[in-house]
């Protein structure tokens, strides 16, 4: 009897979290617990969902994290509708040049060649480890962690975002139309057009099925070119986080007031 009415609260208590509307704010990172909060979201995410790893993930205490987190900003998407200790369902890690400077570099630099971007003198900004709590996917959740990005590159007068982005797996075959598709359509002009430092590129053969291909390709990039983001040239295979990644760029002087419109989150 004890056991189906602790069943019957649980019940009515997920019942509740489902159905309760969420109560959205986006901020930048301000404490430790802030940070632990988004380094447990991402293990979530790309560790248990993704199988990735890495020399400083830390399993026992199921946190996500690298040597950049400390010179980067954490801008987080929290539903206020949640537990104050659960709040945190979205994450963007944030890197500007003076970030890059003291970590030695900007970490998409361990994959691609940012010459054209470091030499261009435009004000630059990495986002990395972008995720949702699989509960907030196919929603809203992106839009307002866009709108609260979108506010940062205002204040700060971003010119140029940019990124590592991923598919999951590491099979080139099994990518290679939608890889194919993205080279062939959404390569980047040549004065921002980073390149893969293990010279693996981008399938180029024909494209018999673009659906399919594009069907394919992550949620996160396609939004990303519909913004009017392109893709550097070649991929990088990496095989700690069992993805197949590329590098996007958003120049935000290339955008069309449309595009700009939906990404400063205007209705």
């Amino acid at each position: 009897m004890k056991l189906a009415i602790a069943l019957s609260k649980l019940a009515e208590m997920n019942d509740r979290m489902v159905n309760e509307k969420p109560q959205f704010e986006t901020r930048l990172a301000k404490t430790a617990e802030d940070i632990r909060g988004a380094q447990a979201l991402r293990y979530k995410v790309f560790v248990v969902e993704m199988g990735a790893d890495g020399p400083l993930v830390d399993h026992d205490q199921a946190l996500e994290r690298d040597r950049f987190d400390q010179h980067a900003e954490q801008l987080l998407l929290c539903d206020l509708a949640r537990e104050p200790d659960d709040q945190i369902v979205g994450v963007y890690r944030l890197m500007v040049r003076k970030g890059a400077q003291q970590a030695g570099q900007f970490y998409s630099e361990t994959e691609f060649d940012l010459a054209p971007l470091l030499q261009s003198g435009r004000t630059l900004m990495e986002l990395g480890r972008s995720c949702l709590h699989a509960d907030y996917r196919g929603g809203v959740g992106m839009s307002h962690l866009w709108q609260g990005l979108a506010k940062i590159v205002r204040a700060r007068e971003i010119e140029v975002l940019f990124g590592v982005a991923s598919f999951h797996g590491t099979d080139l075959n099994t990518l290679s139309p939608s890889l194919s598709l993205l080279h062939q359509t959404y390569l980047a002009p040549e004065d921002i057009r980073v390149c893969a430092k293990s010279k693996t590129q981008m399938n180029s053969a024909p494209v018999t099925d673009r659906v399919a291909a594009m069907r394919g390709v992550p949620a996160l990039i396609k939004a990303y070119l519909r913004l009017g983001g392109f893709i550097g040239d070649g991929v990088f295979v990496d095989a700690a986080f069992n993805t197949t990644d590329v590098c996007l760029i958003l120049d935000l002087a290339r955008m069309t007031p449309k595009q700009a419109a939906l990404y400063g989150g205007a209705r």
